[in-house]
């Protein structure tokens, strides 16, 4: 049996969403984005990543994708904690399906863990961004949202 290198963690009902599929994702993405690297993502509510956001960014709000990398040496990128709520309010506002939402957010996550940081990177995250996005079939992204470049 393969050994998995991505686990998603389902901790609020997730309708719209085939399980199945997104775990196939979640495996392509450590495959061809992490380079068969493993790391976890987590799908919760709104108020789980408002209590993370607070506790380990000293950011009292919800947002709706966190990542955590892992020390060196541990086996594994990191974690990613998803949103739900927002996954599904933002997938209505740019007219695609919540588990497309998800994905998004996942590779955005993802791209963190991989020590990426579009805030400070001079454009190479958002270049990234770009090209998986193509490359997996995803619309537009978080960075060019946030840079109004739809």
């Amino acid at each position: 049996m393969p050994s998995q290198s991505a686990a998603l963690v389902f901790q609020v009902p997730t309708p719209g969403i085939s399980r199945r599929a997104l775990n196939g994702f979640a495996e392509r993405l450590a495959s061809e984005v992490a380079g068969g690297r493993s790391f976890t993502c987590l799908l919760t509510k709104d108020r789980e990543l408002r209590r993370l956001n607070r506790e380990f960014r000293k950011q009292d709000h919800a947002t709706d994708v966190l990542s955590f990398p892992a020390g060196a040496g541990s086996g594994t990128l990191g974690d990613i904690a998803i949103s739900y709520q927002r996954a599904k309010s933002q997938a209505g506002e740019y007219g695609h399906p919540v588990q497309r939402e998800i994905e998004i957010l996942m590779l955005h996550g993802l791209l963190h863990l991989l020590g990426m940081d579009h805030e400070a990177d001079r454009g190479r995250m958002a270049r990234a961004e770009s090209k998986w996005r193509a490359a997996l079939g995803l619309p537009c992204g978080l960075i060019a949202r946030a840079s109004g470049s739809l």
